[in-house]
């Protein structure tokens, strides 16, 4: 009977998971199609479309969503052998359930019409109206006057999907080898909701708050992206708790090689993509992407050498990483030799993290928030600081706009941590949150799925 019971159980979850995705797929069928609107004034017409624009990003949309198994890629191949597969599939399954959420309120919540509140008769946006795109409707081939003025505005809406998809998957090393698929499968709706597409909009929408009133520069999504991740990351780890075994070998370095690869080769979209056009700021982003990783690779091995560490393929390819990381938000911003210190510092700051001894205390599997929440933060501090354009950093006469980049830095990492620990918390109270001591020994690839790695 206890068997019987605790079946029932389990399976009214997938049930309503899959009664959520048919009433999704044949919601579809009813919405109302693709429509466009030129005289609105919210749309240009369709002769103001850039070919080479579109070119552009098409392909760099493509490479942005290369990241998200070259991520699993890169996560998979540090954890141990009974728990490859689970955490690859962690990774890889947000481009599906990301996509979706996407296309059906996603979207809206995060470049949708801005809803706030108004100071001295200036507006200044929290989220986006969930009323204003819900499955896609009025994303069609003409450019947004807006957010995307020569390329067609569905085009725009992919590219950022990418990154929606990409951010929770980026939290899921901090909690490795121990958390249940369906409870993460809830908490990864719950964060693109409630953390992901208000900050999204706050930072990247004409409109809103973190753009509008503090000037926030973040170019293709340290703040966005990377914080968010790396908060959720930390709160996610305490709220787990740490493993019963917290030390393994990597079962596979190769993989961590081809994982970085692919990053590496995505993030030239990532970045550069982020100036929306085939341009010079398109340019000088994918520069200063490839020579911040390169500096920060190389910074991170010789100083864990200096620090009586061995020059390891692991400790490269984290020091790349952290500096793909770094220049994010500023890498359209900042010029090439400044590229060369971000990635040295971050690189320098996010490696003392790493081996931080109150830090390692708490059991953040794959030390995501030291990398990409430190990270972010860096870039985000180091943008401030030299980003060019009269008054635009710190060292362009911008303290005003540096002082309101601490006080945004302040603001997202207080919104993204406890707005993410209340979120596991939610979770927990529907779906617990951890596999059983008897899951967890055996592996989450036999486990939750059933699989293995050989």
């Amino acid at each position: 009977m206890g068997l019987n019971l605790n079946f029932m159980k389990i399976g009214l979850k997938w049930i309503v998971s899959f009664s959520i995705i048919t009433l999704v797929a044949f919601g579809g069928l009813f919405w109302s199609p693709i429509v466009d609107f030129p005289n609105t004034g919210e749309f240009l017409s369709e002769d103001k479309i850039v070919g080479a624009d579109v070119a552009w990003i098409l392909a760099a949309a493509g490479l942005v969503l290369l990241m998200t198994p070259g991520l699993s890629f890169f996560y998979g191949g540090m954890v141990g052998r009974k728990n490859v597969i689970s955490t690859m599939l962690q990774s890889f399954i947000a481009l599906g359930v990301i996509s979706i959420l996407w296309v059906v309120v996603g979207f809206s919540l995060s470049f949708g019409d801005s809803l706030g509140f108004n100071i001295n008769g200036v507006h200044y946006g929290i989220i986006g109206n969930p009323l204003s795109y819900p499955f896609f409707s009025r994303v069609g081939v003409l450019p947004h006057k807006m957010m995307a003025s020569t390329i067609p505005f569905v085009l725009f809406a992919l590219f950022q999907m990418k990154f929606a998809v990409i951010t929770p998957a980026l939290i899921t090393g901090s909690f490795a080898e121990r958390v249940r698929f369906i409870s993460y499968l809830l908490f990864m709706v719950l964060f693109s909701i409630f953390i992901y597409t208000p900050l999204c909009h706050m930072v990247w929408h004409p409109e809103g708050l973190l753009n509008k009133f503090f000037g926030v520069k973040d170019f293709a999504g340290g703040t966005v992206v990377h914080m968010s991740a790396g908060f959720a990351a930390l709160a996610g780890a305490m709220v787990l708790g740490n493993r019963k075994n917290p030390h393994h070998e990597p079962s596979n370095i190769p993989y961590v090689l081809l994982g970085t690869g692919m990053l590496w080769f995505g993030w030239f979209g990532f970045n550069a993509g982020s100036a929306l056009s085939a341009n010079a700021s398109a340019a000088m982003a994918f520069g200063t992407t490839t020579i911040a990783s390169a500096s920060a690779m190389m910074t991170w091995i010789f100083f864990d050498r200096i620090n009586g560490r061995s020059v390891s393929a692991l400790g490269a390819c984290i020091g790349a990483v952290v500096g793909l990381v770094a220049i994010t938000p500023g890498c359209g911003f900042v010029s090439i030799p400044e590229s060369l210190f971000i990635g040295f510092a971050a690189a320098i700051v996010s490696n003392l993290m790493v081996n931080w001894k109150a830090l390692k205390k708490i059991d953040d599997t794959l030390d995501v928030f030291a990398c990409h929440g430190v990270g972010g933060i860096m870039g985000m501090i180091l943008t401030a600081v030299f980003a060019h354009g009269e008054n635009a950093s710190l060292l362009h006469g911008g303290i005003e706009v540096f002082a309101h980049h601490m006080a945004a830095l302040v603001l997202v990492s207080i919104f993204t941590f406890f707005g993410s620990l209340l979120l596991y918390k939610i979770t927990d109270s529907i779906i617990t949150l951890r596999v059983s001591e008897a899951a967890e020994s055996v592996g989450l690839d036999i486990s939750q799925h059933e699989e293995s790695f050989k």
